[in-house]
């Protein structure tokens, strides 16, 4: 049988023995890169200083996982991608507060070349990204990453912390197996306000892609009054924003709760296509709080969900049956990498479709976790899946 493009560990996070677990699976051969995501009951004072290898670790936590059976809560999640068919280059980016843009763009270039020089035989790259979910930086990096970048796509999410939003965390590190004595090389560490990119080269065919259930509807608003830092729209069509959307929506403003917000968000459209803006809360004094940038005399467009299953089944066999990847069975992803808004996951519930849910994604191999949102190439979005399909490499 060939074996499985990526390494993968599903550990119960508070058993004892979870992190042990999860080592010892992702050092079972020799990685490129260990991804570790995980729930926020997680032990993290009981994390060895070190994991997988030989290459660099990353991770973050996370409002739910994506393990083998789909939909999972309070679990850690280990993904290994083998050293046989991966190489990576990975960056963490400190103090989110104070991006210096020059030296991130640089340095992403200089990773970037150095992997190319590395495997210059290999032809299929992505970026992967990390970012602490409560910095409200994720847009202006997402930005500043596209443009080292270039012409190599980016998906990511960003850190969670259930539905508590308090505390969020990225990790990194430089591996469990990288022929150093343990003491010369640092420990892999949990940071706050920071992200991580992994820059990926592979032997294998990839696709990274993007999509959401929602469908824009004729109603629209525009945003009168806002703090964009803050993520904060004060009023909209000159009204209080909370009884603006609530009158649109024919609600009572009283009645506003994230079930409300993740059965009607609101859409932007950029590029020629629609983005997610998911409203976050009602503040105290009626404005509402957004997951992602907003800024005054922006147009929101109302949106309505489609039925979640049928859509992300189309989405899944859409990848399946994409026939442009030039991989060994060609048809199939072997793997899938992805990013999950909490919001989705708190609609299929709310809708009773999280098990069809899980099922389609632990019979299509996806892995990952549910997010506070989720980047793709130079946006910062919402309510959306993000990324990468990974194929069979040629032979």
């Amino acid at each position: 049988m060939p074996q499985p493009l990526l390494q993968t560990v599903e550990a119960e996070a508070g058993a004892p023995d979870a992190w042990n677990r999860v080592q010892a699976a992702l050092s079972a051969e020799p990685l490129a890169l260990s991804i570790v995501l995980a729930s926020p009951q997680a032990a993290f004072d009981a994390m060895p200083a070190r994991l997988g290898g030989p290459g660099p670790v990353i991770g973050c936590t996370t409002a739910g996982e994506i393990g083998a059976a789909g939909y999972t809560e309070g679990s850690i999640q280990g993904i290994g991608l083998p050293a046989r068919d991966f190489a990576a280059e990975t960056l963490l980016i400190g103090d989110l507060s104070a991006l210096d843009g020059e030296a991130i763009i640089s340095d992403v270039i200089r990773r970037r070349g150095a992997l190319e020089a590395a495997r210059p035989d290999w032809e299929h790259e992505f970026a992967f990204l990390l970012v602490d979910g409560l910095s409200h930086r994720e847009d202006a990096l997402a930005g500043l990453l596209a443009t080292g970048l270039g012409p190599v796509p980016l998906f990511g999410g960003s850190a969670a912390d259930g539905t508590r939003f308090l505390e969020t965390r990225v990790l990194h590190g430089p591996g469990a197996g990288n022929g150093a004595a343990p003491s010369a090389t640092p420990s892999a560490a949990w940071h706050r306000n920071a992200a991580v990119l992994a820059l990926v080269r592979t032997r294998c065919p990839i696709r990274v892609f993007k999509s959401d259930h929602l469908r824009p509807t004729a109603t629209r608003m525009v945003v009168t009054a806002a703090d964009p830092d803050r993520r904060i729209v004060r009023r909209i069509n000159a009204e209080p924003a909370a009884l603006e959307y609530a009158r649109l929506l024919g609600k009572d403003p009283a009645q506003l709760t994230p079930f409300t917000f993740a059965a009607h968000p609101v859409v932007v459209r950029i590029g020629g296509r629609h983005h997610v803006r998911a409203i976050r809360q009602v503040a105290d004094n009626g404005d509402l709080v957004f997951y992602a940038a907003i800024g005054e005399g922006m147009v929101l467009t109302l949106a309505e969900p489609q039925d979640m299953a049928a859509h992300l089944r189309g989405v899944l066999e859409g990848l399946a049956q994409d026939g442009t990847h030039g991989g060994a069975n060609d048809g199939a992803p072997g793997a899938i990498l992805a990013c999950d808004c909490v919001l989705r996951r708190m609609e299929a519930r709310e809708t009773q479709a999280a098990h069809a849910l899980s099922r389609l994604l632990g019979a299509h191999g996806v892995r990952g976790f549910s997010t506070y949102g989720e980047q793709y190439n130079a946006m910062h979005v919402n309510q959306t899946l993000t990324g990468v399909a990974i194929y069979p490499p040629p032979g």
